[in-house]
């Protein structure tokens, strides 16, 4: 079974990632999307919070699964049983330091990346960027899924 890992923070998820995990379930029998566990960053949302909005909107993918990690992401793929990353490059910025992961994961477990150029219509997409316009009232509708807009309006409209 060919079987890759799709990781990320995923806070929130975006257009921009879903289009990476659909490319990805065409090509793997399966695909796991690893949510990063990152102690010392407080995201947005929850890590709990995330897997449910990434399995929500995942769900039309037979072969697609969500799950948490922490620690190294050879070790998660190693416990996965995968053997190849998936990456999504948006810019030439983010080959620069994705190679050099690329090369460590490699090194540490041979693990291989498949780098997966972006979608234009994503390519300046960002899950800060739209925290950001969300935050301020701005239309995210065409950039996250409707859940993901929910949500966001729901967390960063004041409450009083």
């Amino acid at each position: 079974m060919r079987r890759a890992v799709c990781p990320g923070s995923f806070d929130p998820v975006t257009n921009g990632h879903l289009d990476i995990i659909g490319r990805a379930a065409r090509l793997f029998d399966e695909v796991i999307v690893g949510v990063l566990v990152n102690q010392s960053k407080s995201g947005l949302f929850t890590v709990e919070e995330r897997i449910d909005m990434l399995r929500e909107v995942t769900s039309s993918y037979d072969n697609v699964r969500v799950a948490s990690f922490r620690g190294l992401l050879v070790d998660f793929c190693r416990a996965q049983q995968a053997s190849v990353l998936i990456k999504g490059l948006r810019a030439v910025s983010d080959f620069d330091y994705e190679l050099q992961m690329a090369q460590m994961n490699i090194g540490l477990a041979g693990v291989e990346t498949l780098f997966m150029p972006t979608n234009p219509l994503y390519s300046f997409l960002s899950s800060s960027l739209v925290k950001d316009v969300a935050k301020w009232g701005g239309d995210i509708s065409s950039h996250v899924p409707d859940l993901v807009r929910d949500a966001l309006r729901s967390r960063l409209t004041p409450h009083p």
